[in-house]
């Protein structure tokens, strides 16, 4: 148990004895610094319910706790706060409970609880995935590892978008310029080579478009007129017909790009545990309309298309089939919800990671799947997140000024190059530990700068300054991580035993930094938050950059004090890489 839980539980009982009251919740906070003190009680709450003075209420407390524990040293009110000094004994003993335990943090998942899908990447097969699904992969796939370090089970799935206008654009423009290209023959990721195209099918169009201005046509007659994209549209038609040669087309070109965008995770260093394609659900959620009509949910408009009135939940009128029978996405986002739980008896909620100009869209989707009955769906969250930019300004794929993911990785890996480089600090390192090394810290700064922002904020993305050895960054956590395994290999002597030691200030601080870590990871799944996970790490690597700085480790004379320092150093360093697993982040042995 954490300090907060063990307090949590002696405070209910001090106020149930002194004051004949039950309190759910203990709110605590860490003790100012001009004030003597390990923890903090917040009193006011109480004040509201018992009409007194917060100082007097504290005292009780307070009293009441230091007679009762023999961990509680003393302690002091101020205001409406009351902190209370742990004893050493307290920490050394927690210590020692938890330094072997590789798993510090994390809770045994509950084999009967049900379990939470998360949905990420989503990405559309007309191009390659992109700065923007950077930050959307890494969000998921961080909030899935901490959901299951938090004790619940979680699935990674995503949806890939391999339907639509936007693919017949890229077909048609491989079918009249491609003069057979392949992956193969010209060396090129298969999403990079179909994203060219569609690149090439808007120069075309916008090209066409302007000849018909030119002879007198609007902008907007120009838009429908324009002979290409009356033939993607032709092509589309043909596609939802079955059409054998552009079914085979079809597969062709999305098989190229589905193998690189594996490509791409693999070097990203993230995975899933079921796909959905949406040429197999776009039809879903059309029998879910008829059970709606049923049951009064939905209802039929006089030209045959079909709506759900949520203006007294505070929403607007949304329809869910158009009149000619035809699926809208909501329809499908419906059914495929719905499909999942089918695949997946055991998911008793969702999470959607998708871009916060998607936030009604997911206010109406979970509203309906509510008002549809279905018990999971009081479980289903929108991981909302702000866009990223370039100091250079917004992104475009039509016109093929996107960050393209690959090239933003390998570019990380080249600044990691440099500036590690320029440290001078990789003698004895062969040229492929050096490379490896090189990924290691590019693809940390890249992640680490990602998730250390809170999802819901826009986010300026600097790769230079990401890759900075210094302040809160991948890079600088990463080398506190090497540094203390260098501690460990110079620790030439056995530091396996529990010792009892009068603890320094800096040792006790750098516990109680280490303490918070299960309540950090709790705090983190409860909030779909990996910021909280990142910026926690870099307070613990921060207290124990303090710690080295002002405590001697191995020129320590005392062998009890060296032994625990050691130790304490070790666990440290453990955190980190529980920590960084965490945010999908690895950590380097030597930098």
């Amino acid at each position: 148990m954490t300090l907060h839980q063990i307090l949590t539980g002696q405070i209910q009982d001090a106020i149930h004895q002194l004051f004949n009251l039950d309190i759910e919740t203990i709110e605590f906070q860490a003790t100012r610094k001009e004030f003597e003190g390990d923890v903090t009680m917040v009193v006011f709450p109480l004040v509201k319910i018992l009409k007194g003075n917060p100082v007097e209420i504290g005292t009780k407390i307070g009293t009441f706790l230091v007679d009762k524990n023999d961990f509680i040293s003393r302690f002091n009110v101020v205001g409406g706060f009351l902190n209370l000094v742990i004893s050493d004994d307290f920490y050394i003993n927690f210590f020692n409970s938890i330094k072997n335990k590789e798993d510090f943090g994390f809770v045994k998942p509950d084999e009967n609880a049900k379990a939470i899908m998360v949905e990420y990447s989503s990405p559309n097969t007309n191009k390659p995935l992109h700065l923007g699904h950077i930050r959307n992969i890494l969000l998921g796939y961080s909030v899935s590892e901490i959901i299951k370090a938090s004790g619940k089970k979680a699935y990674k799935t995503q949806i890939i978008n391999d339907r639509g206008i936007h693919i017949c654009k890229s077909m048609l423009a491989w079918q009249k310029y491609g003069e057979g290209k392949t992956p193969a023959s010209t060396g090129l990721k298969g999403d990079k080579l179909v994203g060219n195209f569609y690149v090439e099918f808007d120069k075309n169009y916008k090209k066409e478009i302007a000849e018909l201005i030119a002879k007198g046509k609007t902008e907007e007659e120009a838009k429908k007129l324009a002979p290409s994209i009356v033939e993607a549209q032709q092509m589309l038609q043909k596609w939802e017909a079955g059409d054998e040669e552009v079914v085979a087309l079809w597969k062709k070109m999305n098989q190229w790009v589905y193998d690189g965008f594996e490509e791409t995770y693999k070097n990203l260093g993230v995975n899933f545990d079921s796909y959905y394609y949406e040429s197999n659900t776009y039809l879903l959620g059309k029998e879910v309309v008829q059970f709606g009509l049923e049951k009064g949910i939905f209802e039929k408009d006089p030209d045959g298309s079909v709506w759900i009135d949520l203006t007294e939940d505070g929403l607007d009128r949304k329809i869910v089939l158009r009149s000619d029978g035809t699926a809208v996405y909501m329809t499908q986002d419906i059914g495929t919800a719905i499909q999942r739980v089918k695949d997946n008896p055991d998911v008793g909620g969702m999470v959607y990671t998708v871009g916060n100009e998607q936030d009604y869209h997911f206010k109406v989707l979970f509203l309906i799947l509510k008002k549809l009955g279905f018990e999971w769906a009081e479980n289903l969250y929108h991981l909302s997140y702000g866009m990223v930019e370039l100091p250079s300004g917004k992104m475009k794929s039509r016109e093929g000024t996107v960050v393209d993911a690959d090239d933003l990785m390998a570019e990380m890996t080249s600044t990691a190059q440099k500036i590690s480089e320029d440290l001078g600090k990789l003698d004895g390192y062969s040229e492929e530990e050096k490379a490896s090394l090189y990924e290691t810290i590019g693809m940390g700064a890249l992640k680490y700068y990602m998730l250390k922002v809170d999802p819901k904020k826009q986010m300026l993305f600097n790769p230079e300054e990401s890759v900075d050895f210094a302040g809160n960054t991948g890079p600088f956590i990463q080398y506190t991580y090497a540094r203390i395994q260098s501690i460990l290999r110079k620790a030439d002597f056995d530091y396996s035993k529990n010792v009892t030691i009068d603890l320094h200030e800096k040792e006790k601080e750098l516990i109680k930094q280490v303490q918070l870590y299960p309540d950090v990871i709790q705090n983190a799944a409860a909030n779909y938050s990996p910021a909280l996970i990142a910026n926690y790490t870099y307070e613990l690597v921060k207290e124990f950059n303090s710690f080295y700085q002002q405590v001697s480790i191995l020129g320590e004379t005392d062998l009890d004090k060296k032994i625990f320092r050691v130790q304490l150093s070790k666990t440290v360093g453990n955190t980190i890489k529980s920590a960084f697993k965490l945010l999908g982040i690895q950590v380097p042995e030597r930098m």
